[in-house]
């Protein structure tokens, strides 16, 4: 009977090559996003996203604040494959790459936290995944905020809408400020040191908008202008709508899709776009203007659904850092002369 070969011996002479064309690529792309960071006062930033397609993963790098001693941290993310493989291969594999990221970057390999990608329905992507709660502060454009390494899938801060976050503040002054499916508020805290008039955030999760007030703290806001409000979003909505409470900006990051026990019905982006900015269109005060952004790229948009004057500025909302720039789809709804195109530069 001849040998079992179905398993070679690990690593392979391919996975070594992988690993190395990996550890290359990610000291290009730091080097070449050091400066650029620095300048802008950014803590957080993607430093690869499947960039080889042999290395489907993701890799964010956290620098804390001046005076921390820990050292920087990286959160690597296995995309999920097109094909099977064996569990304690793919781990091992993992380690692999996760220990050329360390000798790459000069990261301490306990500073490195992997996670693994993989198609979730409803709100299970944001649900808890452990409890070792470490955590750190980051900066982002003159900003502090929270983030969690250990406990969760993110880390409570979506890097790719930074750019999208910088208009908010740069167009919130003086304005009454809607941010739905708000996460940790990062949306709100630019809003608020954007001088905005008041901020109401709004989550159906007590843990997320605890998490919001914090970041408020971290950056020395008072939360008297802070509302948040744990409530179904369409629900929200409907009820302000029929009280008569007016917006001059909404913010509408919605999870692709939400089936929350604690919502009335299950909300699924692809199908119920149409309905969240038509609710958001019945709260915008005149002159007003919506942020809507979306992670699907299953959203079929349809001009003849769209309530408002609508704008794409999709391509524009993608940072730097960023290869995937099909990361996200973003559009602005209402009076567009609000958010003129300069501001993102």
């Amino acid at each position: 009977m001849s040998p079992d070969t179905s398993h070679a011996s690990f690593p392979s002479e391919k996975d070594e090559r992988q690993a190395e064309y990996f550890s290359n690529r990610l000291q290009k792309n730091e080097k070449t996003l050091r400066k650029w960071a620095r300048s802008r006062d950014i803590g957080a930033l993607r430093l690869y996203d499947r960039d080889i397609p042999e290395v489907p993963l993701a890799v964010d790098l956290y620098r804390e604040e001046a005076g921390e001693e820990k050292g920087p941290a990286l959160v690597i993310a296995l995309y999920e494959r097109p094909y099977e493989k064996d569990d304690a291969e793919e781990a091992a594999w993992l380690g692999l790459m996760a220990a050329a990221a360390s000798r790459a970057l000069a990261v301490q390999p306990r500073r490195i936290y992997l996670k693994t990608r993989r198609r979730m329905k409803g709100l299970a992507q944001y649900g808890r995944q452990g409890d070792e709660s470490v955590e750190a502060v980051v900066r982002e454009s003159g900003l502090r905020f929270r983030v969690n390494f250990s406990d969760y899938l993110d880390t409570g801060l979506f890097l790719d809408h930074r750019p999208a976050r910088s208009v908010v503040r740069a167009i919130a002054s003086g304005k009454r400020v809607l941010n739905l499916f708000s996460y940790t508020g990062s949306f709100s805290v630019y809003a608020a040191v954007g001088g905005a008039a008041s901020v109401t955030s709004v989550d159906l999760s007590n843990t997320y908008l605890a998490w919001a007030k914090d970041n408020f703290r971290l950056n020395g806001l008072s939360e008297d202008s802070h509302r948040a409000a744990k409530a179904d979003a369409m629900a929200f909505l409907e009820r302000s709508r029929l009280e008569g409470a007016r917006w001059d900006i909404v913010v509408a990051d919605p999870p692709t899709f939400s089936n929350s026990t604690m919502a009335k019905e299950d909300f699924d982006v692809n199908r119920d776009w149409p309905r969240l900015l038509k609710a958001c269109a019945g709260v915008l005060a005149e002159g007003g203007l919506i942020l809507f952004s979306s992670n699907s790229r299953q959203l079929k948009w349809d001009p003849e659904a769209v309530p408002l004057p609508w704008e794409d500025v999709s391509e524009r909302s993608v940072p730097p850092d960023f290869r995937n720039r099909k990361i996200h789809r973003c559009w602005f709804l209402g009076d567009l002369s609000l958010a003129p195109k300069d501001l993102w530069d």
